[in-house]
Parts: C-alpha cells; structure tokens; sequence
C-alpha cells in the first residue's frame, strides 16, 4: 500500500470534532445546545448501566472513565473514555439500550442531549442522523483496528521463546 493511500485509510477513521458531527441549520442548532444536561460524577460511580434505557448522547468533559460489559457470563473491559469521547452512539441510533457500562474513575463531568431532542433534531435535519451513523461506523473500524493491533502484539510475544 502506498504511504499517502494508508494515509487516507487512517484518517477516515480518525474521530470528527463533535462540533462537526452535530452542525445542522441555526434553527435546529440552536435545540441540541439549550436542550444539554450537566452532570457530574465521583470517581467509582456507575454512569449508566448496560441494557438500560439510554437518556441520551452523552460528551465526556472532563475526568476517566471505563466502558465494560458482559458478554457470555464474562466481564470485558472495552477501554477508557476520555474528555471529548462521545458515548452510546449505537444506542441514541438503535434500540435505546445501553450497550456497556460506564464508571467514573476519577471526578468526571459529561454533558448528555437528551434522547427526545436528538430525536426532534433528526426530525427537523434529517442529515444529522447520518452524519451519527457515519461517526459510527468510524468508531467501530478505530475499535477493530486496536483489537486487530493487540491480537498481533500477542502473537508476537508469543512467538519469543525465552533465553535459556
């Protein structure tokens, strides 16, 4: 692959500004903004809980946070959050269920669009919905690359045998 063509490929999975991805006419503009929700948490709160009914997108602020879930009676971590992290993408976009766990690991503060004025926004500026799924689908290709990444790591090391 040539150096500027892997250049592309990367960058079109590099996370978009929220700023960018919530751009929509002033008149609907002006919703998500008056609409936001600031919340504050202690470090080792649980934020939200997978399966629970999402409340809306939330915007990390400030602080660390832990994505976890449970697949198959096994606990996974799925990696930090950190301030201008956008959370529950898949669920504002699909059945409003959380898709992980969220907990605080440090003092943090989220902003959160209630769901009901994404939902009028979507309405008003139909493109907004997409230009979500796009942010989507980005964040699941960053998602498997690092998966990807790390399985190869271990393979490696792997692969070393120890001087005896």
């Amino acid at each position: 692959m040539q150096p500027e063509a892997r250049s592309t490929h990367v960058d079109s999975i590099e996370a978009h500004p929220v700023s960018e991805l919530l751009a929509c006419p002033p008149e609907t503009g002006i919703l998500l903004p008056c609409s936001a929700q600031s919340l504050n948490f202690d470090a080792a709160q649980v934020i939200f809980r997978q399966s629970s009914l999402c409340q809306g997108l939330y915007l990390v602020v400030s602080g660390q946070l832990l994505r976890r879930t449970e697949r198959l009676n096994t606990r996974l971590v799925l990696g930090n959050a950190r301030p201008g992290d956008l959370l529950e993408l898949a669920a504002v976009l699909g059945d409003r269920h959380h898709t992980y766990s969220l907990i605080a690991q440090s003092p943090a503060s989220l902003l959160m669009l209630p769901i009901e004025s994404l939902h009028q926004a979507f309405k008003s500026y139909p493109p907004l919905r997409m230009k979500l799924l796009e942010e989507l689908a980005r964040e699941v290709s960053r998602a498997y690359r690092a998966c990807r990444a790390s399985k190869g790591m271990r393979a490696r090391r792997s692969t070393i045998s120890p001087l005896v």
